[in-house]
């Protein structure tokens, strides 16, 4: 692999770990960071661990190696179990989450957390609901 590709593999690579300096890539990839520094000078990217992080994160191996074409791995609706598509979204979200900045996720986590609370609050006003209806029918009675 040549200079430019070997080193936009590991660029790419470190955008879907979220990492920005190769001592925190190694880390993400739980490799030593001899290894890494092994791998730039010999200008060479290990295809296994790009193949298996391709698979557990749902990313497209064409754009890992290529840079081409969408960052996500395009999923075929078969008959996987329910299990299955669960984890491939979740790997997906998780993708998508790593390549935000701490400020974008920090909003996405404040929304998910008021749609939780507005969750809670609406299950407790539906059970007020009923509870009021029930008292007004026995007042009546």
């Amino acid at each position: 692999m040549r200079s430019k590709k070997s080193q936009a593999v590991l660029t790419r690579l470190k955008q879907v770990t979220g990492t920005k300096t190769d001592a925190s890539l190694s880390s993400a990839l739980q490799i030593s960071p001899q290894t890494l520094s092994s791998w730039k000078g010999r200008d060479s990217t290990p295809y296994s661990l790009c193949v298996d992080l391709a698979q557990t994160r749902g990313i497209s191996l064409d754009w890992l190696l290529l840079g081409e074409g969408p960052i996500l791995r395009q999923v075929q609706p078969d008959s996987c179990a329910i299990d299955q598509e669960s984890t491939t979204r979740e790997n997906t979200i998780l993708a998508l989450w790593r390549m935000l900045d701490e400020d974008d996720r920090s909003a996405i986590q404040n929304a998910l957390e008021e749609k939780r609370r507005l969750r809670d609050l609406e299950l407790k006003l539906s059970e007020m609901a009923t509870i009021l209806s029930s008292l007004t029918r026995s007042t009546e009675i």
